[in-house]
């Protein structure tokens, strides 16, 4: 993988093997959604941008949500599309994470935050640089100590967007984290667009068990939304 690492190719046992998904399947999608179609070299094997694997990433996520194949492309297309106008603030974030410059960070996600309002930026700047690195450390272009960094970031920045929101007006309402779930981010900028909205917001965190998500809320009468597992389909809805 260090070659493809470099070069930004990667062929298909190696994006198979980095993303778990089997190599008949990957055909099968490309062979009916034409989704994605990667470049083929003269030999016609199959090598894959660092794009096309997020897709492929993407794909294989939303189809574990519960999604039919179809529905998934679509998502994930209507994504990429969005993508394609993608905020200067993401690569200002990325590019200071890979320096392991939290300042840097903290700017770009609060230049997101002033120019294109707080939830856009949490979902455009902050998720999206998040998932990026993900799937860079899957394909072993990133570093652990960069995805340490930006959780600390990102964490940090969404709990003083929490802070800063307008007094609650509704609730409370309990987030947790499933049982073995043991990433929180995806739960921590829900509860910050929560608090934006009125919400009065408790976050329990990561691998919450469910005596202790019970007990947080019987005594407040709270509503409550838990994050599902990683690879499992969700079970919640957003409150009204």
């Amino acid at each position: 993988m260090k070659d493809a690492g470099r070069t930004g190719s990667y062929r298909i046992a190696e994006v198979a093997t980095r993303l778990g998904i089997p190599i008949p399947t990957i055909r099968s999608w490309e062979r009916r959604y034409g989704f994605p179609r990667p470049a083929r070299t003269t030999g016609r094997h199959r090598r894959y941008t660092e794009r096309e694997v997020r897709q492929l990433r993407e794909l294989r996520d939303a189809i574990v949500l519960g999604h039919t194949t179809g529905e998934a492309v679509r998502l994930v297309r209507s994504r990429n599309e969005r993508a394609a106008q993608r905020p200067p603030e993401l690569d200002e974030f990325l590019r200071a994470v890979a320096v392991f410059d939290p300042a840097g960070a903290r700017a770009a996600l609060r230049a997101a935050a002033e120019r294109l309002g707080v939830e856009v930026a949490i979902r455009d700047v902050a998720l999206a640089g998040m998932r990026e690195i993900g799937l860079r450390w899957e394909t072993g272009t990133c570093d652990v100590g960069e995805e340490h960094l930006a959780t600390d970031t990102v964490r940090t920045w969404l709990g003083l967007v929490r802070t800063l929101a307008a007094p609650a007006g509704k609730g409370p309402i309990v987030l947790a984290c499933a049982p073995k779930d043991g990433h929180s981010i995806g739960l921590e900028a829900f509860g910050a667009v929560l608090a934006r909205a009125g919400w009065d917001v408790r976050i329990l965190g990561a691998n919450t068990p469910i005596e202790s998500l019970l007990s947080a809320v019987r005594p407040s009468a709270a509503r409550t939304a838990g994050a599902p597992p990683r690879r499992s389909r969700p079970s919640w809805r957003c409150p009204t």
